[in-house]
C-alpha cells in the first residue's frame, strides 16, 4: 500500500483486495447472513464474525460506513475541543478497526497509540493485517477481550464504542458505558441512525453525564434531550463511497450511499459545544432555507433563513446536516 495515501484512500486500498479468492456470490451471501444476524438478538458470549470469510466479507461491506460515521463524530469533538489531542485510544468492540482508522485520520499529524479490543479473534487478525500498511497503526495492540459487564479498561485519553451496544444485553450496555466513562477522558459512542439506535445513544448519554462528563456533541448542552420519547429521534448522515460489493448486495448502481447514524461525544475536560446543531437535512425552498435545530437553552427550533439575510443565507444554503449553527 502507498503510505502517502490519505487515510480514507488508504482504507479503500487496503479493502480493495480483501475478497480476492472469495467468489462474489459467496461474499454477498455472507454479508446478507451477517446483516440478518446483526438485526436479530445476539448473545454477548457469541461473536457473530466466526472466520476469515465472514470477517473479510463484512469488513469490505461495513468498514467504510463505520469509518465515515465515526469520523463525523470525531470532527464534532475536534470542533468542540480544537486544542485537545489524544495520546492514547481504546477502540472497544473495534473488530477490524474502522474506528481506529478514523481516529488516525482525525489526528493524522500525531495519531494516538491505539488498542483494539474485540471478542472475535478472526476480526482482530484481519484488522491487524489491514493496519500493517498504515504507518500510524502498525504499533496498535489488537487484543481479544469479552465485551460486556466484566470488561475492565486501562486509563486512556479516548474511548470509542461504535456499533457495539446493540450486540449487548441491556445490563452489559450500561456497565460498558460506565466503564468507558471511568477510564476515558473522552468517550465517543456511535450507533445506527434508527429509533432504537437513538434510544441506546440517549441511555449512554445519560450514563456519561451522570458519571460527571459533559456533552461535547452533537448536543449544545448536557441537559436532557428535548425530543419527546417516541415522537422522533436524533440522527445524522455520512456519505460513503460504494464498493462493487455494496452495489452487488444492495442491487444498486449509485457510486455512493448515505450512512445514517446516531452518536454522543462526552468529555472530562472543558469543551465549547456548538450553540446549535442542524438536526435534519436543510430544506431548500425558493429564496429560503429551513433549518431544524437543537439549541441552547435546551429546545428544538426551526429557523427560516431568506435572501434578505445576505451572507447568512449563503451560509445556510451551504450548511450540512449535522453541522453546527450560530
Amino acid at each position: 500500500m502507498n503510505a502517502t495515501l490519505a487515510t480514507p484512500d488508504a482504507l479503500r486500498a487496503a479493502l480493495a483486495g480483501l475478497l480476492d479468492g472469495l467468489p462474489p456470490t459467496k461474499a454477498a451471501q455472507a454479508v446478507d447472513r451477517l446483516i440478518a444476524s446483526y438485526r436479530g438478538a445476539t448473545p454477548t458470549d457469541a461473536p457473530i464474525l466466526r472466520d476469515r470469510a465472514d470477517v473479510a466479507a463484512y469488513a469490505a461491506y461495513r468498514m467504510p460506513a463505520t469509518f465515515e460515521a465515526v469520523r463525523a463524530a470525531l470532527a464534532a469533538l475536534r470542533e468542540a475541543a480544537p486544542g485537545w489531542a489524544p495520546g492514547t485510544h481504546t477502540d472497544v468492540g473495534g473488530g477490524t478497526g474502522a474506528a481506529t482508522w478514523a481516529v488516525a485520520d482525525a489526528w493524522e499529524d500525531a495519531p494516538p497509540r491505539a488498542a483494539v479490543l474485540d471478542w472475535a479473534e478472526p476480526a482482530l487478525a484481519l484488522g491487524r493485517e489491514l493496519a500493517a500498511g498504515h504507518p500510524a497503526l502498525r504499533g496498535a495492540d489488537w487484543r481479544r477481550a469479552r465485551i460486556g459487564s466484566s470488561l475492565g479498561l486501562d486509563a486512556t485519553d479516548l474511548v470509542t464504542i461504535s456499533y457495539v451496544l446493540k450486540e449487548l444485553a441491556p445490563e452489559d450496555r450500561g456497565a460498558l458505558v460506565s466503564e468507558a466513562a471511568r477510564a476515558g477522558q473522552a468517550v465517543v459512542v456511535v450507533e445506527p441512525g434508527t429509533p432504537d439506535g437513538y434510544e441506546r445513544i440517549i441511555a449512554a448519554r445519560d450514563r456519561l453525564v451522570a458519571a460527571g462528563l459533559r456533552v461535547a456533541a452533537p448536543c449544545p448542552h448536557s441537559e436532557s434531550c428535548p425530543i419527546v420519547p417516541g415522537a422522533d429521534w436524533c440522527h445524522f448522515s455520512a456519505r460513503v463511497a460504494r464498493s462493487s460489493l455494496h452495489r452487488q448486495v444492495k442491487g444498486g448502481s449509485l457510486a455512493y450511499e448515505d450512512e445514517k447514524f446516531a452518536y454522543v461525544v462526552a468529555t472530562r475536560f472543558p469543551v465549547d459545544p456548538a450553540p446549535a446543531r442542524i438536526t435534519r437535512k436543510p430544506q431548500l425552498r425558493k429564496g429560503q432555507v429551513l433549518l431544524d435545530l437543537c439549541v441552547q437553552p435546551p429546545g428544538l427550533r426551526r429557523d427560516t433563513v431568506t435572501k434578505r439575510h445576505g451572507a447568512r443565507y449563503k451560509e445556510a444554503r451551504d450548511a450540512g446536516w449535522g453541522a453546527p449553527w450560530q
